[in-house]
């Protein structure tokens, strides 16, 4: 079972496994000298994700929509918190217009929560997946949402346009919900993924972070609630602070241990299980729709 630091202990060294390898490649080359050229955005680059390198030369990156300011106020996020901007309505054709541009063979689209809207977002959520589809007819897509405060109607619309996989993340296990994801509930995003399976989506996918404090037996219990609402795929990574003012870590966990949790999600029934340091949502994404 993993050691949980004190609070007053001091965070711990960040571990040799977590050092990053600088991108390269031809692929990885052309898509960067696309994205200055053209100004597009996606997590990749704004989100400085270490793996951005394996995942262009594969031809798989990860989109956001819906603005960069969040209504939400996660502690383990580094995404802007506030009163976010008004809804551009040109957004999808931007996208769908970057991922031509791009020439991504597999798309991941997320975004910020926007409970300040009545429809939570999720009309543009729609609205992408389809101006993607038409502009980009043999891209695959997965759609990485947020809750929508667990209202059908607008999960419906996501529904409506039958991504590949349809994704939700867990974050953390239950006893750290409260603390981690304010506003979020564990029972809630269980919920969402269960009515999504239901509903007919065929291939959904959760993930989690590790080294917030939880223990063994409830990471553990995390993968098997994710197995009873029949949830596809689950990535496991290492949670890193975004800044001071988030969440610290108490712990890194090692890679021994992350292969662990990964052969027992296989055991468990899922389908593809990513689990490691620096494993991120996205991941090996393309991937997940085998």
């Amino acid at each position: 079972m993993s050691t949980v630091l004190k609070e007053n202990v001091a965070p711990p060294k960040k571990p040799k496994w977590l050092r990053v390898k600088l991108p390269t490649g031809k692929k990885y080359t052309q898509l960067r000298g696309l994205v200055e050229k053209y100004d597009l955005h996606t997590i990749c680059t704004s989100g400085s994700c270490p793996n951005m390198g394996e995942c262009w030369g594969e031809g798989t990156a990860t989109f956001m929509i819906l603005g960069n300011v969040c209504t939400r106020s996660c502690g383990f996020c580094g995404v802007k918190t506030g009163r976010p901007e008004n809804v551009d309505w040109a957004e999808p054709e931007k996208v769908a217009r970057s991922i031509k541009i791009m020439g991504i063979k597999h798309a991941v689209v997320t975004s910020v929560d926007r409970d300040d809207l009545k429809d939570m977002g999720s009309i543009i959520w729609a609205e992408t997946v389809k101006a993607i589809r038409r502009m980009n007819p043999s891209t695959t897509l997965e759609t990485l949402i947020p809750d929508f405060q667990g209202i059908e109607k607008h999960l419906d619309r996501i529904i409506e346009v039958s991504p590949e996989v349809v994704s939700h993340n867990m974050e953390t296990v239950k006893r750290l919900t409260r603390e981690v994801r304010i506003q979020a509930k564990y029972e809630r995003s269980l919920e969402v993924l269960n009515y999504l399976k239901i509903q007919g989506i065929n291939r959904t996918k959760s993930g989690i972070m590790l080294g917030l404090g939880e223990h063994e037996d409830e990471v553990i219990t995390t993968l098997a609630d994710l197995r009873n609402v029949n949830v596809d795929v689950v990535t496991i990574g290492q949670y890193l602070q975004p800044s001071k003012k988030h969440l610290p870590v108490k712990e890194f966990i090692t890679p021994e241990q992350f292969k662990k949790y990964e052969d027992i999600g296989l055991e468990m029934g899922f389908r593809h299980v990513e689990s490691g340091a620096l494993v991120r949502s996205s991941y090996k994404a393309h991937k997940h729709i085998l």
